[in-house]
């Protein structure tokens, strides 16, 4: 057929030969290729070991996708669990505050003074270096996980933590942070220990993996646990790396003296907030125009 096809009228555009080609093909029954273009035969004869292959990729691409489909929900699930448990928590701090506000009032109405409860838990801020430093702060520094200038960490105050902050008070100031303080911490700065390995905490499946078993299953359980220093604080605590800080907006007062004495080192209370804010902002660092000169130099 082809040759005499060929040999017969040899003067044929490109669109008859591919046509003529095609008619050959639907003519003779097999599969050919003219110019890419592909066609299946009806009465084509599938071998035995390409239909085991592609009833077994449709069972596995069924069983994945039911396997998506239960994981969409489980986590949709999860997510609306995680919110349930974030505004109990926030309802129950909300309680709290409502609380110590109505015994204020009833105290002050009834001329007396409401002393509230000492403070659980402390944020420790590292301020200075290691030079000139004797081994036995160095060694609490390092048992307070404070190894970096700058570096922080929730301490436990009880009798051991308080004498151990009293050894190294010269290097450190600390405060007793607000919840508010603490959430901004691990969202902002939030990272866990995974292998040894710094990660970025990045969803609740992370936090679910590392301390699920202790009933922790979210950042807001977390939060709390830090915050009302819970029976898992430590395991907690030890969850989170420390916290890599910037240096306060606008600097440090003098870093010789106690922040009692217009300084910086030493018990601040609350006002441990607003340096940890200060130390949260980003930094924006002011290059003149000498300097840019030599940078292009």
């Amino acid at each position: 057929v082809f040759f005499f096809f060929f040999s017969s009228r040899r003067r044929h555009t490109r669109s008859s030969l591919v046509s003529w080609a095609r008619r050959c093909v639907q003519e003779t029954g097999y599969q050919r290729r003219v110019h890419g273009d592909f066609r299946d035969m009806s009465d084509k004869v599938v071998p035995e070991l390409v239909k085991k292959k592609e009833a077994r990729d449709a069972e596995l691409k069924k069983k994945s996708d039911e396997e998506k489909i239960k994981k969409k929900a489980d986590r949709k699930a999860k997510l609306a669990e995680c919110i349930k448990r974030g505004e109990k928590w926030y309802k129950a701090d909300l309680a709290e505050k409502k609380a110590l506000i109505e015994n204020k009032r009833q105290a002050k109405k009834a001329g007396n003074y409401y002393v509230p409860a000492e403070a659980k838990v402390a944020f420790v801020v590292r301020i200075k270096g290691i030079n000139t430093l004797h081994p036995k702060p160095r060694k609490v520094l390092s048992l307070l996980r404070l190894r970096q200038l700058h570096n922080g960490v929730f301490v436990r105050l009880n009798k051991a933590t308080i004498q151990m902050l009293r050894l190294v008070e010269p290097y450190v100031t600390y405060g007793y942070p607000s919840k508010e303080t603490i959430s901004k911490l691990i969202y902002k700065r939030g990272f866990i220990k995974e292998n040894g390995a710094r990660i970025p905490i990045q969803s609740n499946d992370q936090i679910e993996k590392g301390l699920g078993k202790f009933g922790i299953v979210c950042v807001e359980d977390l939060i709390h646990e830090i915050t009302e220093v819970g029976p898992h604080f430590k395991e907690a605590n030890n969850f989170l790396w420390a916290f890599k800080l910037n240096p306060p907006k606008g600097g440090f007062n003098c870093k010789r003296h106690a922040f009692i004495q217009g300084g910086d080192w030493g018990n601040r209370e609350e006002y441990i907030n607003e340096l940890v804010n200060n130390m949260l902002q980003p930094l924006k660092i002011q290059i003149t125009h000498l300097e840019l000169s030599l940078i292009h130099i």
